[in-house]
């Protein structure tokens, strides 16, 4: 792979999705990319690149996305959000959704799933009768790949320790891949929907989310993108929803001045005025 080559998928990737590939990132990029080279029987970068530069290589591009995107999750990862979201957002959200209000919470890079499970997981031991009421989780990756993984909802069983033992009791059934898996239970995958999204193309939503996970996703786009999805992420937040976003990021942008920070990596809208007993 010559570096002419590195700075062409660089460029393709950066157009896709937004993700800044550094030289850093060389082997990385050699290593997930070479697969394909050898899946289509191609011998060298310079022929890949210019077939997924041509008309006929759109669907290889989106192979190649799939390829260079990093898929690190763990179920109830950062568990303070998870905390955050059991004891100041979900508690006012259910009471809105018995009233017959429309409750959304959204996983905007939700990797194989365990994100929006660990969701899930949280609402139902609040609600358990969660399913009879208008409240479902988005679950969205530009990776289709990994989103198919994470719709079966089926995981290695030493994965199940990351779940605290009430709730892999309530949410975790036998899988019928195996003894050594485990799978989420009819009660959990029903209140998610998976569905392809990029960050930096058009979205098709327009109602509001009383909570967004935005988490370890920002730190490989450059400062201007992550201050435009900013922009339109944060006006999709409700009036008393939270946003959460991983442990080394930072709200960036105008949408920061429509913010307060309300726990650790937690935002709020700036309007909205903390209830007692919320910090």
């Amino acid at each position: 792979m010559t570096a002419a080559d590195f700075a062409a998928i660089a460029e393709l990737i950066y157009a896709d999705s937004g993700i800044v590939l550094g030289e850093n990132k060389v082997m990385l990029v050699y290593s997930r990319v070479a697969k394909r080279l050898r899946a289509l029987r191609m011998t060298d970068f310079g022929t890949y690149c210019a077939f997924v530069r041509s008309p006929q290589g759109g669907e290889e591009r989106g192979h190649l996305l799939n390829a260079l995107t990093t898929n690190v999750t763990s179920f109830f990862r950062e568990k303070h959000h998870f905390d955050h979201l059991a004891t100041t957002i979900l508690p006012p959200a259910i009471q809105a959704a018995r009233r017959g209000a429309r409750v959304r919470l959204w996983s905007s890079a939700c990797s194989s799933g365990q994100e929006p499970y660990s969701i899930a997981l949280t609402l139902l031991c609040l609600m358990p009768d969660a399913g009879s009421f208008d409240i479902r989780i988005l679950a969205t990756d530009i990776d289709n790949d990994i989103l198919e993984t994470a719709r079966r909802g089926v995981y290695p069983r030493n994965l199940a320790g990351e779940i605290p033992p009430d709730l892999r009791r309530r949410g975790i059934v036998a899988s019928n891949a195996g003894p050594d898996c485990f799978a989420m239970s009819d009660d959990v995958r029903a209140l998610v929907a998976f569905r392809t999204l990029n960050l930096v193309r058009t979205w098709p939503m327009r109602a509001r989310f009383q909570a967004i996970f935005c988490r370890n996703v920002m730190i490989y786009l450059d400062h201007e993108t992550q201050s435009q999805i900013w922009a339109r992420m944060v006006p999709l937040l409700s009036d008393d929803g939270a946003l959460y976003i991983g442990h080394s990021e930072r709200v960036c942008g105008p949408a920061a001045g429509l913010l307060h920070l309300d726990g650790i990596t937690t935002y709020r809208p700036a309007d909205h005025a903390p209830r007692r007993g919320q910090r």
